[in-house]
């Protein structure tokens, strides 16, 4: 526990600097109407993921990484979780990279093919296969029957001596003759109760919930990697675009391809190295891998949610200006009345 209070440390840090700066990038689309564009929308959505990050994945992660004894249930939530919230982040990159292509491909036409209600659609089916996929050992794609394997006969045994003092404890007078039956029937039916619950826990942790064939093949190859060559290929072509109409092409358009290329680069800076150790771990399960290499994984895949707003505030000076100018703002309302409040005297006056 001694070894684990940095870590939880720097996640609690982590998570609250995630959510105050992506709240400040919502808050600030919100307010400047000049960036309510197409773009700006699915980085709201892709800020609104990183909250959830910060608000929910994290601190089912410090919960991960205690290793408690959990019901199988509440074990696979709290492990099925940040898989969502990834892959919804990884979606909304896609998006947002077709969305970069038609604009430059289709200057002319990109309005009418792409609405805004079109756009929230295509929002919603990103969220909801993101649902679909991190969910997906919850329907049934797990390892419930290596779960309880180790702590099946333990729990058993532990059960059935709580469940005979129970019945001592609640029929003190059954131990009669004539209520023998009834202290034998609730001390059997106590021994059940407690073997069923006992039945479902377990250690808790990644590999001990999710397959290899899950977590490896399709999270990793089929749902990761995947969608990150396409991107690369639409920015590929995007570059290759801007290159050939170099002198017609605005520099915003370039601005804007470096901008979303950088945002995908960092993404597979932090969570590459993460899910290559997941992998790594389910695939050779006699491998030892240091727990402070985890941990910096794991903190650095977190630290991708809190690298977005940055690029935003850096890559557009537009956006970085308007998110000063609403910091600025909020720090005045609610920091400084605060404080003239508490210097400001109040002198009687003469009537």
């Amino acid at each position: 526990m001694d070894d684990n209070i940095p870590f939880i440390f720097l996640e609690i840090v982590l998570a609250l600097s995630i959510v105050t700066l992506n709240l400040l990038v919502c808050a600030t689309v919100f307010l400047n109407k000049e960036l309510r564009t197409e773009t700006n929308f699915l980085i709201v959505s892709l800020a609104a993921a990183d909250i959830g990050v910060g608000a929910l994945a994290i601190p089912f992660s410090i919960i991960l990484s205690m290793e408690y004894t959990l019901c199988f249930y509440t074990c696979i939530f709290l492990t099925c979780f940040p898989l969502v919230t990834t892959q919804f982040s990884i979606l909304l990159l896609l998006l947002i990279a077709i969305n970069a292509h038609l604009k430059i491909r289709l200057p002319n036409s990109y309005m009418v093919y792409l609405t805004n209600q079109r756009l929230l659609l295509a929002v919603l089916v990103c969220f909801f296969l993101s649902c679909l996929i991190g969910f997906s050992p919850m329907m049934g794609w797990n390892q419930f029957q290596q779960y309880v394997a180790t702590n099946t006969s333990q729990t058993a045994s532990e059960s059935s001596v709580l469940g005979f003092e129970r019945s001592i404890v609640v029929y003190p007078a059954a131990f009669q003759t004539r209520d023998l039956s009834k202290a034998y029937f609730s001390h059997k039916e106590v021994t059940i109760n407690n073997t069923i619950q006992g039945d479902h826990l377990g250690c808790c942790s990644l590999t001990a919930v999710f397959s290899p064939e899950y977590l490896v093949y399709f999270v990793f190859f089929g749902c990761t990697l995947l969608p990150l060559l396409i991107m690369l290929t639409i920015y590929g072509d995007i570059f290759r675009v801007v290159r050939k109409h170099l002198r017609s092409s605005k520099k915003w358009e370039v601005n804007m391809a470096w901008t979303l290329l950088l945002l995908v680069g960092i993404f597979c800076l932090c969570w590459i190295p993460l899910i290559a150790i997941n992998s790594l771990r389910m695939l050779c399960q006699s491998c030892t891998l240091p727990v402070s290499l985890i941990r910096l994984v794991v903190l650095f895949s977190h630290m991708n949610s809190f690298a977005n707003p940055l690029v935003y505030a850096m890559r557009r000076k537009d956006f970085g200006l308007a998110l000063k100018s609403v910091t600025f703002r909020l720090v005045h309302c609610c920091w400084l009345p605060k404080v003239v409040s508490r210097n400001h005297k109040v002198y009687p006056q003469d009537i």
